[in-house]
C-alpha cells in the first residue's frame, strides 16, 4: 500500500474558535498586557492593582496570568496541527506531511534566531533557544509523533515525556546541590544549559527556553493534540464540556503534584505543564462553546484577525514601538493632564489602549487585503 493511500479520518472543517483563541492569546503579547499594567496607576482600586500584577511573570515558583500566555500558544499549535496534518495526509500522504512538519519547524526556528538578534554580534552572542524556537521544537516533536502514533501511543509518549523529565529533575544530582533541588541555578535543567547550551542565554548562565525543558514543552503541545483530536469529531456542546472537565482534572493534578514538583515556568516543570494545560483546555472549551457551538463569531472578529496572522503581528510588534507611536497622539501634556486632573493612571491607560489599537488595525488591514504570512 502506498503512503498516499493510508487510511485517515476525513478532513475536518476549520474551527473558528482556534483562530479566535490564538488571536485572544496574541492580543496580550502585542499590547493587552501593557493595558493591564497601565491599570497600576489606579492605585486606590485593589482589583486593578491585582490585575496589573497578574501581567508580570512570577520571579520563579508559582504562576500568574502572564505565565499562561506562552503555553496557551503552544497548546493551540498542538490542537491546530491535528486539523492541518489530517488534511495534508489525506491529500499528499504521511511522508509529505512529515517533510512539511520538518521544513516548517526549521523555518520557524530560523525566524526565532533572527528575531532574538541573529548573528549581528557573532556566534557567541546568538540566542539559539527562545520563544519561537521553542514553538518550532514543540511543533516538530508533537507533529511527528502525531503522524506515527495512534491516540494511545500519543498518551504514552506524553506521559513518558512528563514522567521522564520529572525523574531527571528529581533524581539526577547536580554538582554542589544534589538531586531534587528546584531552586534557580540549582536544578538539572539550568545546569545542563550552563554546560551545553551555546551562545547567549537569556538569564545569564541558563535560559527559560532551555535544552531539557524542551521535553515538557513537547508534552504541552501534545495536550493540545489531544484537544484537537476530540474537536475533530465536530463542534458540539459535549466537546466543550469535555474540555472543561479535562481542564479541571489537569489543574487538580498539577497542583496536587506541586508540593513535590513546584510549578515553575522558567524550567517548564511537568506540574506547570498540567496547570497551564488545564487553563488552556478550559479556555479552548469556552471559545469552542461560544464561537463554534453558539455561533458568536461576530463578537470575536478582532481576535480572528490577529489569530489568522500571529507571526506577522508578533514580528511587527517587536520591530515597531507602538507605545512610542501612541505617545505622539496621547502623550505629553494630554497624558499628564489626564493623570492629574481626571484620575491617576487615566492618561497612561489611554496611551496603552491606543498602542493596542495599532496592532488590531494592522491585523484588520492584513486580513482585508488577504495578506497572511504562512510558515
Amino acid at each position: 500500500m502506498s503512503d498516499a493511500t493510508l487510511s485517515v479520518p476525513p478532513s475536518p472543517a476549520r474551527l473558528v474558535s482556534l483562530d479566535a483563541l490564538r488571536g485572544f492569546d496574541m492580543l496580550w503579547i502585542v499590547g493587552g498586557g501593557a493595558v493591564a499594567k497601565a491599570l497600576r496607576g489606579f492605585g486606590d482600586v485593589p482589583v486593578t492593582a491585582w490585575l496589573a500584577t497578574q501581567f508580570e511573570h512570577v520571579a520563579w515558583e508559582g504562576i500568574h496570568i502572564e505565565d499562561l500566555i506562552f503555553p496557551l500558544f503552544v497548546f493551540i499549535a498542538g490542537a491546530s496541527l491535528v486539523f492541518a496534518l489530517t488534511k495534508t495526509v489525506e491529500l499528499r500522504g504521511r511522508a509529505y506531511a512529515a517533510r512539511r512538519v520538518v521544513v516548517r519547524s526549521v523555518i520557524l526556528f530560523a525566524i526565532g534566531v533572527i528575531y532574538s538578534g541573529g548573528f549581528e554580534k557573532g556566534l557567541g552572542s546568538v540566542r539559539w533557544l527562545g520563544v519561537l524556537q521553542r514553538i518550532a521544537l514543540a511543533y516538530l516533536g508533537a507533529g511527528l509523533l502525531f503522524l506515527v502514533l495512534k491516540p494511545r501511543g500519543l498518551i504514552a509518549a506524553c506521559l513518558t515525556l512528563l514522567l521522564g523529565y520529572w525523574a531527571l529533575l528529581s533524581f539526577v544530582p547536580v554538582p554542589e546541590f544534589g538531586a531534587g533541588d528546584f531552586a534557580e541555578s540549582h536544578n538539572l535543567a539550568n545546569h545542563l544549559d550552563r554546560l551545553y547550551l551555546p551562545g547567549r542565554r537569556y538569564n545569564g548562565d541558563h535560559d527559560p527556553e532551555g535544552l531539557l525543558s524542551t521535553l515538557s514543552a513537547i508534552a504541552t503541545c501534545l495536550l493540545g493534540v489531544f484537544a484537537g483530536l476530540h474537536l475533530r469529531r465536530g463542534a458540539s456542546a459535549c466537546a466543550a464540556r469535555w474540555l472543561f472537565i479535562a481542564g479541571v482534572l489537569l489543574l487538580c493534578a498539577g497542583w496536587a503534584w506541586s508540593p513535590w514538583l513546584p510549578v515553575i515556568k522558567k524550567i517548564w516543570t511537568p506540574s506547570y505543564v498540567l496547570v497551564a494545560g488545564g487553563w488552556s483546555a478550559i479556555l479552548l472549551g469556552l471559545f469552542h462553546w461560544m464561537v463554534d457551538v453558539r455561533g458568536w463569531q461576530r463578537q470575536v472578529t478582532p481576535f480572528v484577525w490577529i489569530g489568522l496572522n500571529p507571526i506577522t503581528i508578533y514580528l511587527v510588534a517587536s520591530l515597531v514601538s507602538y507605545s512610542q507611536l501612541a505617545s505622539r497622539f496621547t502623550g505629553g501634556d494630554l497624558q499628564r493632564w489626564l493623570n492629574t486632573s481626571v484620575h491617576p493612571g487615566v492618561g497612561d491607560l489611554l496611551t496603552a489602549l491606543v498602542a493596542l489599537s495599532f496592532s488590531v488595525l494592522l491585523a484588520w488591514f492584513l486580513n482585508r487585503r488577504k495578506i497572511y504570512l504562512r510558515v
